[in-house]
């Protein structure tokens, strides 16, 4: 209970800092030239398609290692199941 108080009192200290610091200043428009940004979307676009490949390459990557993780502990739970159930010898009492 006592780390929700702090919590909250500390959102409250957060939030009314945030409401009282000044807005930024309006920058005023300017003309841009028409080729500038079909360059700049064109950058964009690349810069997309590149995030997006590496994002695809960083989930195959993490889908493979799932995948020998799974493999990996079916095996386990597999030489678990096929172990011999009874005790050696040794630590029989007699």
């Amino acid at each position: 209970m006592n780390k929700l108080l702090a919590t909250l009192i500390a959102g409250f200290f957060a939030a009314g800092a945030f409401a009282q610091a000044p807005a930024a200043p309006a920058t005023p428009a300017t003309p841009a030239a028409v080729a500038a940004p079909a360059k700049t979307d064109a950058k964009v676009d690349h810069k997309a398609a590149k995030a997006e490949a590496k994002a695809a390459k960083l989930k195959a990557k993490a889908d493979a290692k799932a995948a020998k993780d799974e493999k990996k502990a079916e095996a386990q739970a597999e030489a678990h199941k096929v172990a011999p159930k009874t005790a050696p010898a040794s630590s029989v009492q007699k």
